[in-house]
């Protein structure tokens, strides 16, 4: 399979927004409205379709067109996705449009009454580096159709989704996509450890990742070097800030949180998640630490909009390696098993401190990594 890694670039400094002209917020007038009459400023957006204003416009528009519109034009993916895109998500790497199409039909049999509702779009970049956006949106719907997880059970869902991806001439053509999958199936009323056992010997396509497509999820579209190394600034630097404060977190002994986190901290995360308050938060760094105690974590690619006065919108993406040593409720007796962790991390920022998370990681896929090293051993 051919991989054309050197079409995402890294992006620079200079490509970063300092305004939020062209945000999520102001297109949907602080999300009073889900689409608007007014498609915002004009953005140059060299090869893309005419109909999109500017790169909030595309994103949040095309991802309507697809699932929503009542003509639900799936097949418009092939249009907005390269042949040979590649799409890592939870289970692995996925490539080309057409498995996104198939994928797409199979989703919308499942929940035909589905939308996507967009919460935030972080972006950086231009029509000549690619676009990158994190795109994060709340999936709603009705399971009244079979899935690949079983018979239609008509409950509802509503769950988190990340998706940072790379943007070129209307196409997408890397992707880095995370979906709540463990809360959707907790909602369906799925037990996660059965399902991990049972993929975990069915596998869904592009799982196991091999070691060297664990290599290229980690490497793609990161800098050789990070920004506040070869790019250093004076003052407040959204690059520095994230990795400094995840190495802290998960690799240190989290002696940063207090400072670097408003006290009431509202955070949503991975398999139903959410809590408020620093004191929460550091819990539930404790209990994966206490999962994984020799976990080590690195960031990957870090892109932000803002500015001092305004505040600052940042997307990380991170990626760890561990292993199952510990016993814990979560992930029940340690297993032995080498793990494969990675995620994407959205936070609001004012004043130097986060005021608000949103996390996802590969959750679902770290079960099964664990149910297959347990299998293995019987």
């Amino acid at each position: 399979m051919s991989r054309d890694y050197g079409s995402a670039q890294p992006l620079k400094r200079r490509h970063m927004p300092t305004l939020f002209d062209v945000s999520l917020r102001r297109y949907t007038n602080n999300r009073t409205i889900r689409i608007p009459d007014e498609f915002g400023p004009k953005q140059s957006l060299r090869g893309f379709d005419p109909d999109y204003n500017n790169i909030i416009d595309y994103i949040v528009r095309i991802t309507h067109r697809i699932w929503e519109t009542e003509a639900r034009e799936v097949d418009y993916i092939a249009a907005c996705y390269a042949p040979t895109s590649l799409i890592y998500d939870d289970y692995g790497l996925q490539t080309g449009s057409k498995k996104i199409i198939a994928d797409t039909h199979h989703t919308t049999g499942a929940f035909p009454d589905i939308i996507l509702d967009a919460e935030e779009v972080i972006w950086a970049g231009d029509d000549s580096v690619g676009f990158h956006t994190s795109h994060l949106t709340r999936i709603i719907g009705t399971n009244t159709g079979d899935s690949r997880y079983g018979p239609a059970t008509g409950k509802k869902v509503s769950v988190m989704v990340i998706a940072n991806c790379v943007a070129l001439e209307n196409d997408i053509f890397l992707e880095h996509v995370l979906y709540n999958t463990s809360a959707m199936l907790q909602q369906l009323g799925i037990d996660l450890w059965d399902e991990a056992d049972r993929l975990a010997t069915d596998p869904p396509p592009g799982w196991p990742r091999s070691a060297q497509i664990w290599d290229d999820l980690r490497r793609s579209a990161a800098p050789a070097q990070p920004l506040s190394a070869t790019d250093p600034v004076d003052g407040f630097d959204p690059d520095a800030f994230a990795r400094d404060l995840h190495d802290n977190i998960w690799n240190g002994d989290m002696s940063m949180v207090d400072a670097s986190y408003v006290s009431d901290l509202p955070f949503e995360g991975t398999t139903e998640r959410g809590f408020k308050g620093s004191a929460a938060y550091k819990e539930y760094v404790d209990s994966l630490r206490r999962a994984f105690p020799d976990l080590s974590l690195q960031v990957d690619e870090v892109y932000w909009m803002g500015n001092d006065d305004d505040g600052w919108l940042i997307s990380t993406r991170w990626s760890a390696e561990a292993t199952h040593d510990g016993d814990t409720d979560m992930y029940r007796a340690a297993s032995g098993a080498a793990c494969q962790i990675w995620g994407i991390t959205q936070w609001r920022v004012k004043d130097g401190r986060v005021e608000q998370e949103w996390q996802l990681f590969n959750e679902l896929d770290l079960m099964m990594q664990i149910a297959r090293a347990r299998r293995d051993t019987v």
